[in-house]
């Protein structure tokens, strides 16, 4: 592939070089450095004239220093004179404030979108938005992947007896329908309300799920509260211990310690973030380089991106 190059942000370093490993690649050398008052400078270390390069970048925590980092980035490769800016956001920070939920709200969502498009980005790749409506706010390509499949692999390879499906809200239903399905299991919908922001609290549970053991799916893993409010409804409803499952793991405060709960078996997560903190062997990170570098290889050489869903 000699004419692309994958450059790292700050963000999640090791995806991206998994994710050149994956395709036989160098990892792009550019310098990305903070002055004292806090501004970024970048600079590419080679030449990208007139290459199509790819930059790695999830809008994790800290998420606004993640974000300018990568417009910086963009703006550079573009004034270096890069055919095409493509960018490899696993994780698409501000995901969850994508329309108006009470008067005088921002739609964040499609501002980042519309910053993103003013900087130069040429192509966004993204993984198992928070909404899929959010792939409207670009008029720039976006190929949105899911990790659907590389958990529904691994969750058959773990033989669990007796399972049912279970999503934390109505948000969720389709995809927790899709993977009942998969699995040929039942699936049960939680129903809540949110008194705050990141609060939550389980009112009904539509679904049988006495002596079943639930598999939990969402999209991301916050701060952790909703989750373990789930786990003990499910728990006084009679159900064996959980297993948790999300394609982000953002893991705000001490969500990691809260996990770590006696009735959850396992939390399973992807690596489109960086999971640097100390936590417990159970927690599973399944590798999205492989699915990542296929979508690259298929961008620059020619094909479909719909073979990469199996579960479609």
């Amino acid at each position: 592939m000699p004419n692309i190059k994958i450059f790292a942000g700050s963000s999640n370093p090791r995806l991206a070089e998994a994710v050149c490993k994956q395709l036989e690649l160098p990892l792009g050398r550019s310098n990305i450095s903070r002055a004292q008052s806090g501004e970024i400078h970048v600079s590419y270390e080679e030449s990208i004239r007139n290459f199509d390069i790819f930059i790695v970048q999830s809008l994790s925590h800290p998420v606004n220093e993640n974000l300018v980092e990568l417009l910086v980035m963009i703006d550079a490769a573009k004034r270096a004179s890069a055919k095409s800016v493509n960018i490899v956001m696993p994780y698409y920070g501000y995901a969850r404030q994508e329309r108006k939920a009470a008067p005088r709200e921002p739609i964040s969502a499609k501002m980042v979108a519309d910053v993103l498009t003013t900087a130069g980005a040429s192509r966004i790749i993204t993984v198992d938005l928070h909404a899929d409506a959010i792939q409207g706010f670009f008029k720039i390509t976006l190929d949105h992947l899911t990790a659907l499949d590389l958990i529904i692999e691994y969750l058959r390879s773990k033989s669990i007896q007796n399972p049912v499906v279970v999503s934390p809200d109505a948000g969720r239903a389709t995809t927790a329908e899709k993977l009942a399905g998969l699995l040929d299991c039942p699936f049960a919908i939680m129903i809540k309300n949110r008194p705050a922001h990141n609060e939550s609290e389980i009112t009904h549970i539509i679904g049988e799920v006495e002596g079943m053991t639930p598999i939990i799916i969402e999209d991301l893993i916050d701060t952790g509260s909703t989750i373990i409010n789930v786990v003990e409804a499910l728990k006084k409803r009679g159900a064996e211990d959980a297993f948790i499952c999300a394609t982000h793991g953002l893991f705000s405060g001490d969500a990691v310690q809260k996990l770590n709960h006696p009735n959850i078996q396992e939390v399973v997560i992807t690596d489109t973030i960086s999971l640097d903190q100390e936590h417990s062997d159970k927690f599973v990170l399944l590798p999205m380089a492989p699915l990542l570098g296929t979508a690259i290889r298929i961008i620059t050489e020619g094909g479909s991106i719909a073979t990469l869903f199996k579960s479609e």
